[in-house]
């Protein structure tokens, strides 16, 4: 038996990213009616929109206002939403130890990551909870559970989201019938990933931390966001994180010469 979203609608933040449209292909696979949102990805998103038959919405989710026009958008073209998944997220490229990070870029990461999963979540879940149905996922990373030298910014972002922002939603929907889970990623080979340089040494570096000897694809990450999403599969599972990372138990921190 396949998951099957027949009949279901659900809105992708970020999703004309790497992860992001592979969640869309999978879901849209899986029969679901599929919104792509995006910030600045125009193009990507509604050539993607357009393969699976969805819609592109743009908004800049750092911003309340854009956040709550999306979900009215939605609602005029779709109706109401079965499921989310609060994926969009930013990571800054440049490694850099905690004390040489500036306050702007700290101030950009949480806004990119941590603010646009609150604000996606807040309004999700105001509509799911008066429909006592609705399932949420966030996408974390294992950078916030194990950290990750060079990124304290974006471990504490993505930290942040599956501990405190995800157990506390749990909470606050008790009751409700409806459900938010997370995900985490490892090192996933995206097309991003290799633009910015990975390599075979830092895949081996990487490999040398997990059990299952080969970095995830976004499928993989997409295959557990679907789970996690249908309540025919984990309906009994809530606040919880899944973490797609190859059985990752941490991570080699070389010293500061090498």
């Amino acid at each position: 038996m396949i998951l099957d979203f027949s009949g279901l609608r659900v809105l992708v933040t970020g999703g004309a990213g790497g992860i992001g449209t592979e969640i869309c292909r999978e879901l849209h696979a899986l029969g679901a009616e599929v919104v792509v949102h995006y910030h600045r990805s125009k193009l990507q998103a509604e050539d993607l929109a357009k393969e699976i038959g969805g819609s592109a919405i743009q908004a800049d989710l750092t911003k309340e206002e854009d956040v709550l026009n999306l979900f009215k958008q939605i609602e005029n073209l779709h109706g109401s939403l079965d499921c989310c998944v609060a994926n969009a997220g930013k990571y800054p490229t440049e490694s850099l130890p905690a004390w040489e990070i500036s306050g702007d870029r700290l101030a950009e990461t949480l806004d990119l990551n941590l603010k646009v999963a609150f604000y996606t979540s807040q309004e999700f879940l105001r509509r799911a909870v008066e429909r006592k149905r609705g399932s949420l996922v966030l996408v974390g990373s294992t950078a916030g559970v194990h950290g990750e030298r060079g990124h304290a910014d974006y471990a504490c972002a993505k930290g942040a989201i599956t501990s405190g922002l995800l157990k506390t939603l749990k909470n606050d929907i008790a009751g409700t019938g409806v459900r938010v889970n997370a995900v985490a990623p490892g090192w996933t080979l995206t097309e991003s990933k290799i633009n910015d340089g990975l390599d075979d040494s830092m895949s081996k570096t990487a490999l040398k931390t997990m059990s299952i000897k080969k970095l995830a694809t976004p499928k993989d990450v997409a295959s557990a966001v679907s789970f996690l999403l249908h309540d025919g599969y984990s309906g009994h599972i809530s606040g919880q994180v899944l973490e797609v990372s190859g059985g990752m138990e941490g991570r080699i921190i070389p010293g500061v010469d090498g």
